[in-house]
């Protein structure tokens, strides 16, 4: 049976990919006592990185937003993966965002708003979270976001 974040996701449309490997020496979570801390993921979709580049230079707040959003998607993916179900996820404690932005670039938490917000969506009233969004000089595979999540389950 499906747990109530994945019918959540359902309602959104949203089918869990398979968790991306990790790129370097490091694994996509790891669960220590009640906490599941995941890896920071990227943008990455069915054919790569969804999405490339740097903000302010050729990728626009709107789509950042949209790479944000798709990281969280992939924060539940790597969730889902430990934990073998989401249902025992109690609550999002914290997101972090990485945004690959040009040094002058104003709306970085803006950005981030895209996973925060499907973080919502999907765990409801425990998605929220406390949170950081800091503009970076680059991230790996030319990526315009990387987010990372710590949860407490039971």
């Amino acid at each position: 049976m499906a747990s109530e974040i994945e019918l959540r996701l359902q309602k959104l449309g949203i089918e869990l990919p398979k968790p991306a490997a990790p790129v370097a020496n490091y694994v996509g979570a790891v669960v220590a006592g009640n906490l599941l801390v995941v890896s920071g993921q990227l943008p990455i979709g069915p054919n790569g990185i969804a999405i490339k580049g740097k903000l302010g230079a050729g990728v626009s707040e709107a789509q950042g937003k949209d790479a944000a959003r798709l990281c969280a998607i992939n924060i539940l993916a790597q969730a889902k993966a430990a934990l073998g179900d989401l249902s025992r996820i109690k609550r999002c404690i914290r997101l972090g965002g990485f945004v690959n932005a040009v040094p002058d670039y104003q709306t970085i938490p803006q950005v981030i708003n895209g996973a925060s917000d499907l973080m919502v969506e999907a765990l409801g009233d425990a998605g929220k979270h406390a949170r950081y969004a800091i503009g970076v000089a680059q991230l790996p595979l030319d990526a315009p976001v990387e987010v990372e999540a710590m949860f407490e389950i039971a």
